[in-house]
């Protein structure tokens, strides 16, 4: 009986992947592109909606998805008793999270996303720019025009276009390095109520101002916060935009492809990293553990691949650098890869022995983090390994065979020298 258990909840950790919370019917239609979308890329989808009696993450210890997609900005609280920390557990367990707020954004929304660094305006408030807001917003200017995404095409596409934002603003916690300024508001937008005198200074202002934040853990799991319910629904999707004032023509509102690739990112579609086959050697002698030689030229070679559109490929980077460790870096060198994603460089042992590692430290915004390093002995000389006559030392040669040869010199010319009669004459007087 007790086996039969287990295998049941290894089959349904097997194929529930990803859970959907909805916050009512109502949220399925209006955001029936976006879960098209969802679906499409992972057949092992399950909804459930906020308030449902039988909503679980977990069963037995075990988490039962790997992903979970929240759309319910509003809800005061969810069903079977589930809490803020049940999905920070979850995210700890290493698994991520996507979830949407709005301008009524509920307490458990206000909670996760406070407790990964990123602080959600109070209940009421939007994100208002007077610069840069829809020409169909003919009221509060809340309907904005964004376009100042981070610079990194992993998370929001090589080039994301413009897209609609109605929701409301956040800020990152100063003091947490793993907070992901993913969409930013221009320098003109500020956070306030809509209509209402600003008698206090607004949470943040300008480029401070979050639409969309993102964390990646240490253990390497993601959550994302979109700041605005409606930038994922139908309604934005096909909208068209056109900043006020802006000489461009109007063009498709980006919202699907930003959504798409930021939602990627965050469910480990894309920028996961991981490696294999390290390896280090002579040159010219196979792969071998044994220690190197101080001044030993070796080689070194990693295979690194990159997750990308949900496959493993071989990873382009031409930043990922190779560090030769003893306590500090004595040697660091970048890796060239080859197209089957197999990073190598060459390099001089240093002339100090001592024990070594070959070290790879790729940290870089977007990707997960990438770690390895292989130990190894530097050992000096055998004695009988030195150069019978070392070339530096030439001067040195040459100084003790003259000073010999001098003293052969004066010796023979000291014993073998005759004074003539003329010079003992001279010496007797």
């Amino acid at each position: 009986m007790e086996k039969a258990l287990v295998l049941a909840v290894l089959l349904a950790v097997a194929s529930c992947r990803t859970l959907v919370i909805l916050e009512n019917v109502l949220t399925k239609e209006s955001h029936s592109s976006f879960l098209a979308d969802l679906g499409s890329k992972d057949s092992d989808i399950v909804y459930k909606y906020a308030t449902d009696s039988s909503l679980t993450i977990k069963k037995y210890g075990e988490s039962l998805y790997n992903n979970i997609v929240i759309l319910a900005p509003s809800v005061a609280s969810f069903g079977n008793a589930v809490s803020a920390n049940d999905f920070l557990t979850f995210l700890d367990d290493g698994g991520n999270i996507v979830m949407t707020a709005n301008s009524d954004v509920g307490e458990p929304i206000k909670e996760i996303a406070a407790e990964v660094g990123v602080e959600i305006d109070d209940e009421g408030t939007a994100v208002i720019d007077h610069m840069n807001y829809d020409v169909s917003d003919v009221g509060d200017h809340d309907l904005i025009v964004a376009d100042s995404f981070i610079p990194s095409p992993v998370i929001v596409g090589a080039s994301p276009k413009p897209v609609l934002y109605k929701g409301v603003g956040m800020v990152a916690d100063l003091d947490n390095p793993l907070v992901i300024d993913i969409l930013r508001a221009s320098p003109t937008a500020y956070s306030h109520a809509p209509n209402q005198d600003i008698l206090e200074y607004p949470l943040a202002i300008g480029s401070s101002l979050l639409m969309v934040a993102g964390m990646q853990a240490r253990n390497n799991a993601r959550i994302v916060v979109f700041g605005s319910h409606d930038m994922l629904s139908d309604k934005f999707y096909n909208a068209n935009v056109k900043a006020q004032g802006s000489d461009e023509d109007i063009q498709t509102a980006g919202n699907r492809d930003f959504a798409s690739s930021v939602v990627d990112w965050a469910l480990r579609r894309n920028g996961d990293l991981r490696f294999s086959n390290v390896k280090h050697n002579k040159v010219g002698e196979a792969p071998s553990d044994a220690a190197y030689r101080i001044t030993d030229e070796v080689e070194y070679s990693i295979a690194i691949e990159e997750m990308r559109n949900g496959n493993w490929e071989p990873f382009k980077g031409s930043d990922v650098q190779l560090e030769f460790v003893r306590i500090d870096p004595f040697v660091r060198a970048f890796l060239a890869p080859d197209d089957d994603g197999v990073f190598k460089v060459g390099f001089k042992v240093p002339d100090v022995y001592g024990v070594y590692q070959f070290k790879v430290d790729y940290d870089r915004t977007g990707y997960t983090h990438l770690y390895s390093t292989t130990q190894v002995s530097v050992r000096p000389f055998h004695h009988t390994e030195y150069e019978r006559f070392i070339p530096s030392a030439y001067p040195y040669y040459a100084s003790a065979f003259s000073m010999l040869g001098g003293l052969f010199i004066f010796s023979f010319v000291f014993l073998y020298h005759k004074d003539t009669a003329v010079e003992k004459a001279k010496k007797t007087e």
